[in-house]
């Protein structure tokens, strides 16, 4: 048997991704092995492919992770990110290709040099977002570039959505990946730049008062800022730009919503004194609260937000189970039932970049955007985008296509151009609009 590749978690993200490898493993003499904590998972997902199998693991086990990765010639880790670099320590001391659709971090970039110095190759932020908005906004830049245009602005946006068909409640909104990370969006604050200006904005403004934007071939969408946009512009090569932002789209009434639901403390972190026994009663601990009491009956009187409230039915008597000791997990686990995907229904990805430039003492702007719909509640449109370029890539390394060592990220163009053409290939295309020149 020839080469061996190692994909570490078979969740949401990782459907499509191992479809599209295990499509390739006769045909290049490959072997596959699909490693979950959930062996049952996986061997749904593995489907008694050939050339292959499923294995349940125990991932915090580094003797169990170890005989697994020591197999492998590539290792695909589709793990939650603060796992990453336990595996990346095991990939490092033996020898093995790691790739993540995950941030690069402070851990994994203590281990660069090691890395380069072992002549191995560790990709990372290989997904969507990040991953498909690095390379088609470098592919952009780099274009606009080549032509001596100076960019002045840089605004990227991207989001996760339902699809038309499939938008059946009032938040216009279903889950098609990691809940956690809904529920905690914002957490951090966001930094941005604004006309040359840093703008700082604190978790319980991200969703007030939220700017929108109109797509094309979708509409109207709002969005939030990310996190630290900042540190990109050193990532892009664009120093010296006015004006400098990385977000997050969404459903214009769904930012309405969020905002009620993080004013009022439903996505804290606390511990309960003592735990909740039913959704009622949790919901009416919180309205034991002053303040929230106020916001609360400053949202009964805006039908669209009392609607979106009336559709989470926190009024009823489920019983809370027990793991769920606060008020970001009770409301994930609410919403994980209310905002599941259907197993017909088609969820989407939206991205659009806006760049702004001058050329020759013309000002000039372009928008680059992404519309792509996913087939049902598996095949989804957020697994293809985060799962191909992963497969994409995996499959040029292991043909001695990509010849890199060291710690990247998909910003040059060694790498963003042969991914960007295959991914065209499976339908996943920018159109890109010139909205013309002005003085």
């Amino acid at each position: 048997m020839g080469k061996q590749i190692l994909v570490i978690g078979a969740g949401k993200s990782a459907t499509v991704l191992i479809d599209f490898l295990q499509k390739k493993l006769v045909q290049n003499n490959w072997y596959m092995v699909l490693a979950d904590a959930d062996a049952h998972l996986a061997a749904k997902k593995w489907k008694n492919a050939p050339n292959g199998h499923s294995v349940g693991i125990d991932i915090l086990q580094e003797k169990d992770r170890k005989a697994l990765i020591q197999k492998a010639d590539l290792v695909i880790s589709m793990l939650p990110a603060f796992l990453h670099f336990e595996v990346a320590k095991d990939c490092l001391s033996l020898g093995k290709a790691l790739f993540t659709a995950s941030y690069v971090d402070e851990s994994m970039r203590s281990i660069s040099q090691e890395i380069k110095q072992q002549g191995l190759l560790f990709l990372c932020e290989m997904g969507l977002d990040p991953g498909i908005d690095h390379m088609s906004a470098m592919e952009l830049i780099d274009r606009i570039k080549s032509k001596n245009g100076q960019i002045t602005g840089f605004k990227s946006h991207c989001g996760g959505l339902i699809a038309p068909e499939s938008d059946t409640n009032p938040w216009h909104y279903k889950i098609s990946w990691n809940p956690r990370n809904i529920i905690l969006a914002g957490k951090a604050g966001a930094v941005y730049l604004e006309n040359g200006l840093e703008k700082h904005v604190p978790y319980p403004s991200i969703f007030e008062n939220c700017a929108e934007i109109s797509v094309p071939n979708w509409g109207q969408l709002s969005y939030y800022p990310n996190r630290d946009s900042l540190s990109y512009i050193n990532t892009y090569q664009l120093e010296g730009v006015q004006n400098f932002i990385r977000t997050t789209l969404r459903h214009p009434s769904f930012s309405k919503g969020w905002n009620a639901i993080v004013q009022m403390g439903l996505t804290n972190e606390e511990e309960f004194e003592k735990p909740m026994n039913t959704i009622a009663d949790w919901f009416q601990h919180q309205l034991n609260s002053k303040k929230v009491k106020s916001i609360w009956d400053t949202i009964q009187q805006d039908p669209l937000i009392k609607n979106q409230f009336e559709f989470l039915a926190f009024n009823t008597n489920d019983t809370i189970p027990d793991a769920c000791l606060t008020n970001a997990s009770v409301l994930q686990w609410i919403l994980e039932t209310k905002w599941s995907l259907n197993k017909t229904d088609k969820d989407a990805v939206v991205m659009m970049h806006e760049v702004d430039y001058t050329l020759q003492g013309k000002k000039y702007s372009v928008q680059s955007s992404l519309v792509l719909t996913g087939t049902n509640n598996e095949h989804t449109a957020m697994a293809t985008t985060v799962g191909l370029p992963l497969a994409i890539a995996a499959e040029a390394y292991l043909n001695g296509e990509l010849t890199l060592t060291g710690l990247h990220i998909p910003t040059i163009p060694a790498l963003y151009q042969p991914i960007l053409a295959k991914l065209k290939e499976e339908g996943i295309e920018f159109y890109e609009a010139e909205l013309g020149s002005h003085s």
